[in-house]
């Protein structure tokens, strides 16, 4: 009777990056989380309890208040009831809708005519855009053709100069090359048009690259001001972030504050306010497509 000999089964080798770490590398990666989180919610935590604190409790602070003390509104109120915070949230908002609507109709057409092989004028139209990246006219060249198209102080100057983002593009011509091309050709047995295939099958199957792009442009209108400082002259047309810049950084007095003198800064829970209120947009939107970031940006770049 021959006894059977059974080898030891072998732990299969696994990279160096899927081993399970020790309990150093672990305490490693919870510090370094720690202080991560710590540095974004820390100037976070700071700016929204300044704005809420009262003018005694910033000035026993020296500024900045990093322990709360007496809360108010006020500084909110102050802004609100001058008219020009509000009417410059509405500008951001009407220019960021109209702004991002515009370009991801534009950047998703462009994208999808050069992803089609043998499209017109594929490779010179691509070379273009591709030109555009590294070189750039200038201010003065740029200001001259807002002027020749009679934009300025115009709405579509904040809109129109930076409609188009070439990276943008690529990244979406990338996903929509990396589609099989076998759906794409059945749709086309079927009947379906250039415009039916791309509405009706292609942009269904890129919810999660068109997301992270529509929310590259639309945090660049809601971030824009230099267009404004520009092309506007007309304060009534101001955005948010060129008031913003004004309260924070030029120290122009909100409406309605006791002047202190020509010159006079704004109170820094009047600036934090101003502050709190261009954040709160994006943080309300950015959870909603947050969970297509990782997904979209790595597929556009890894098929691109």
């Amino acid at each position: 009777m021959s006894a059977t000999i059974t080898k030891p089964r072998l732990r299969p080798e696994r990279p160096a990056w899927e081993e399970e770490p020790g309990r150093v590398a672990k305490a490693v990666k919870v510090v370094v989380l720690a202080a991560v989180i710590l540095a974004v919610l820390g100037p976070l935590y700071t700016i929204v309890l300044t704005s809420l604190s009262s003018q005694a409790t910033i000035t026993r602070a020296g500024g900045l208040v990093l322990i709360p003390g007496e809360l108010t509104f006020s500084a909110y109120q102050q802004i609100l009831s001058g008219g020009v915070v509000t009417r410059a949230v509405l500008v951001s908002v009407g220019v960021t809708a109209t702004g991002t609507l515009l370009s991801m109709v534009v950047s998703v057409l462009c994208a999808y005519g050069l992803s089609r092989p043998g499209s017109f004028a594929h490779t010179p139209i691509l070379f273009t855009l591709l030109v555009t990246m590294f070189f750039s006219a200038g201010i003065i060249p740029a200001y001259l053709l807002v002027s020749g198209l009679g934009l300025i102080n115009t709405y579509w100057s904040l809109i129109l100069p930076s409609c188009i983002s070439v990276f943008n593009i690529i990244i979406l011509r990338g996903f929509f090359m990396g589609i099989d091309r076998g759906i794409l050709e059945s749709a086309r047995i079927d009947g379906a048009s250039e415009w039916r295939t791309l509405t009706q099958i292609v942009l269904p199957m890129s919810k999660a690259v068109t997301a992270v792009i529509a929310l590259f442009y639309g945090v660049g209108y809601w971030n824009a001001f230099f267009n404004a400082v520009l092309y506007i002259n007309d304060s009534a047309m101001n955005p948010l972030q060129v008031v913003l810049r004004s309260y924070v950084l030029q120290g122009v007095t909100v409406p309605g504050q006791i002047n202190v003198g020509d010159g006079a800064a704004a109170s820094p829970a009047l600036q934090m306010a101003v502050i709190v209120l261009a954040m709160i947009p994006i943080l309300m939107v950015y959870p909603f497509v947050q969970k297509h970031f990782t997904k979209g940006v790595m597929i556009g770049a890894v098929k691109g």
